[in-house]
């Protein structure tokens, strides 16, 4: 970590630099942070975004698909002349963009457990951003295994599902604590299926780059050992205690 901020830091990060519980200490922290994204859709977009904005120093994105016309309204990276292009490929060059010091890593294929396994290590917190419980629980048992700090986030219709687990500490439950693998359908987290309005999919996301950047600063309460439930037509929002259940690969 270099010693102090250069005079283009301090003005970029000026208004987080200022807050007292982040400061030049807590940039630096930032700076130096390397943060792994799975999913580069409705979520994955906005926590790549506002983690770039921020500072961070290195940023890996994965995502095997192309832009289509249906990702527009919610996938907030994205416009019409990225038509059938490469996600992954179009994210980086907006990054850059936003942020030419964040270091973008682009991962351009469909995540299975020997190439999650080949990048995990590379990173200090993870996101999963992905739409289906084959990736989640993959990206769950990995993370448990390496023991990274991971945020996931679930979007249907109006409605959204924040996750926190530090694997680092044994004590915490996991993804399959909550979910019941085999009651499931991956039907539910499908936008195509259950549809989405797109500001749900930013909400969510936003307050997973939030959460991610709590972490890394150490500050705030987290939701660890907790679900936070939001229901946003109705404005509803409930933060539910999650139980480690038995014979679960976390125990």
């Amino acid at each position: 970590m270099s010693s102090k901020l250069n005079k283009s830091q301090i003005e970029r990060f000026s208004r987080q630099i200022i807050l007292k519980n982040i400061g030049t200490l807590g940039q630096k922290k930032i700076l130096n942070s390397k943060v792994l994204i799975i999913g580069m859709g409705g979520l994955g977009c906005p926590v790549a975004e506002f983690l770039t904005r921020s500072g961070i120093g290195t940023l890996g994105i994965t995502d095997h698909d192309v832009v289509n016309l249906s990702n527009i309204h919610r996938q907030s990276l994205y416009d019409e002349k990225d038509l059938g292009k490469s996600k992954v490929k179009v994210a980086q060059k907006k990054l850059k963009n936003i942020n030419t010091k964040t270091k973008v890593n682009v991962y351009n294929f469909k995540l299975d457990k020997k190439k999650f396994e080949k990048i995990i290590k590379n990173y200090d917190y993870i996101v999963d951003g992905t739409d289906n419980f084959t990736a989640k629980f993959l990206i769950n048992d990995l993370s448990l295994k390496h023991k990274k700090f991971l945020v996931t986030g679930a979007i249907s219709k109006f409605d959204g599902h924040i996750f926190t687990f530090n694997f680092s500490n044994k004590k915490n439950p996991c993804l399959r604590c909550f979910y019941q693998e085999e009651t499931i359908s991956d039907d539910i987290l499908n936008c195509e299926y259950e549809g989405i309005l797109g500001t749900v999919a930013g909400i969510i996301g936003t307050m997973q780059a939030n959460e991610i950047l709590k972490k890394i600063l150490n500050i705030g309460q987290n939701l660890n050992g907790f679900i936070l439930i939001l229901d946003l037509l109705n404005l509803n929002f409930r933060k539910v205690k999650l139980n480690k259940r038995k014979k679960c690969k976390c125990i």
